[in-house]
């Protein structure tokens, strides 16, 4: 009796495959006001603060920012705060959170996820030593699960066909990201399992069947 080899799956995402890099960063003695500029020009909802020799010090976001920016006004909904007898211009390192989660480039997106879901945090930086490499968001994981099974199974049948120069004798079909392909399972398809989820964004599992 043949003995059908067993289903082999693997984890489709590491951190260092969903995170932003390079990661736009801000000292702490830049005012509120800087803060927000660079924000909203770089189209990203946190930044990194770091120190004069580039370690990181804390994180700062929209709302931490936006707190406090805005005061009641009963001739319109609301009007910036500064004045002539304003106080001083708030610093960054007045608002941001100190006590930073971290990430590393080799950790598990799904861990990062549920961790990132269960502490409400939005942003996290990813760091190797004492280097800020990269930062995971929450829009880089809406990201990951936007592309659609179609759009994924083009871009597997694309990464297949650079790594296996017979494409043709796998069937590939994704399901919820999912990713099975059918075809012999021997040192080739073990190395292609192996890259797929490197380098097709969306793809959660590869299972190979024969």
């Amino acid at each position: 009796m043949k003995v059908r080899p067993r289903r082999k799956e693997k984890r489709a995402m590491l951190v260092r495959e969903a995170m932003t890099s390079p990661v736009v960063t801000i000292p702490p003695s830049a005012t509120v006001r800087q803060a927000i500029r660079v924000l909203h020009e770089h189209d990203v909802t946190a930044l990194p603060v770091v120190d004069e020799s580039g370690l990181l010090a804390g994180i700062v976001s929209e709302t931490d920012l936006l707190h406090d920016v805005f005061e009641h006004d009963p001739r319109a909904f609301a009007r910036t705060a500064a004045t002539a007898t304003a106080p001083p211009p708030r610093r960054v390192a007045e608002v941001m959170t100190r006590d930073v989660e971290i990430a590393l480039p080799n950790t598990d997106i799904a861990v990062l996820a549920e961790t990132m879901l269960k502490t409400r945090i939005k942003s996290v930086p990813v760091l190797t030593g004492s280097d800020i490499v990269g930062i995971v968001t929450r829009r880089d994981l809406v990201a990951i699960l936007a592309h659609d099974d179609a759009r994924i199974r083009d871009d597997v049948l694309a990464t297949i066909a650079e790594y296996e120069p017979d494409a043709s004798q796998w069937d590939v079909s994704v399901r919820n990201g999912v990713v099975e392909l059918h075809g012999r399972a021997d040192t080739s398809a073990k190395r292609i399992a192996d890259v797929l989820p490197q380098t097709v964004p969306g793809v959660t599992h590869v299972a190979i069947r024969d």
